[in-house]
This record gives structure tokens, sequence and C-alpha cells, in this order.
């Protein structure tokens, strides 16, 4: 049976960061996203408070800045190459993240079959966020049944990679997880666990496994 690979994205795919502060670091407005960052992983806001608290520190973003926040985004190495691998094996990769869905989906192109992020209108904003749309811990769960059903695999053929509480009801929910420089909370529940800068050590991990 093949298996379906889910990444998170903020601080798993991308090292020490998160994708609301690279995209608010090009408005001059990281430190009140890195406060709004601090809030939520402390369970002071939920997802959807989140969401429109950013949306609106993002009232003059352009396609432009998201495109150089993408560029510019401390990134793992060979993540193309891990998905390209997990591919040729006949296997699927998606990511799954809190994080804006038009920045999320720019990793289609990198060769993910599926990326789903927290609903937000298309760049530049004309219509209002809809803090409903924002994906929660458990909603990760939901995503991963769905995209399960897509590509004909059950959770038992899962592999979760993740950093933080965010992640931990999707570890919980799946055979096999990766702690990706994870906290020491989600690092005690994984699998497996990696600190470094490539994510082909940390596919390696579970490679081998199949």
């Amino acid at each position: 049976m093949a298996r379906l690979h889910l990444f998170d994205l903020d601080g798993t795919l991308l090292h020490g960061t998160t994708a609301p502060v690279e995209i608010s670091r090009q408005l001059g407005r990281e430190a009140e996203t890195v406060a709004l960052d601090r809030a939520i992983a402390e369970g002071r806001i939920g997802p959807p408070e989140y969401a429109a608290r950013v949306y609106e520190l993002w009232g003059d973003l352009t396609d432009a800045h998201v495109d150089v926040a993408f560029r510019a985004a401390p990134w793992l190495a060979r993540i193309r190459e891990v998905w390209a691998e997990i591919r040729n094996a006949g296997e699927y990769c998606a990511v799954v993240s809190l994080s804006p869905s038009f920045f999320v989906e720019r990793l289609l192109d990198w060769g993910a079959h599926a990326a789903h992020g927290s609903r937000f209108p298309a760049v530049p904003f004309t219509e209002p966020v809809d803090a409903a749309g924002a994906l929660s811990a458990a909603a990760k769960v939901t995503v991963a049944d769905r995209l399960c059903a897509e590509f004909g695999v059950a959770r038992a053929d899962c592999v979760a990679y993740g950093d933080s509480s965010s992640d931990r009801d999707l570890f919980a929910a799946v055979p096999v997880s990766v702690a990706v420089n994870a906290d020491a909370r989600l690092a005690g529940l994984a699998t497996h666990r990696y600190t470094g800068r490539d994510l082909w050590d940390a596919y390696e991990l579970v490679a081998a496994e199949r």
C-alpha cells in the first residue's frame, strides 16, 4: 500500500520561522506577527482571531511581496528532492498548514500532490477573510482524512512531519511521525526525531520502513 506523507510548514519545512512572519517582514510588520505567533502558541488566541489579525496587518500586501517572502524564506534543504523521491516510489506528499492558503499553495510547484492552508482571499485583498476558514490542529486531521480518501490510502498508511502543538492531533492520529526541530512536548510523541536543516535526512528516518 502506498503511503501519504503529511508535512507541516511553519517551523518544519520553514526553519525557525512561520510564513506569516516572512510575509509581514516584507511590510515592516514582523514584530507584530511574532507577537501573534507567540499568542497563538500560548493559547491566548485561536486560529480564527489569528487569521483576522494578520489580515488586518496585510491590507497593502501584493503578490510581489508574497513572491519575495516565499523565495527569501529559510527553507530546509532538499525539499523538492524528497518529494520527487516520494513520487518516484509511488507514494504521495502533501502540505497541511495553518498558514495562509495563498502561501502554502505555492508548494505545489515544488512537487507536493496537495497543499492546504487556512483559507484567505487572493492577494491583493478585495474581500474579507473568512475566519471560519482558519485551520486548527484538529482540522489538520480532517484534511488528512480527506486526502486519504482522495489518494486511496488509510490513516495507517500516513507519515506526519511537524514541530509543535499544532501537529499534536495529527501525530496522535497516524502510526508514524517525525518531529522536525520540534519542541520537547511534540518530540515526546513522535516515532522519530530529527534536528537539522536537511529534509532528506528527516525523510530517511522513515524511508526504510516502506
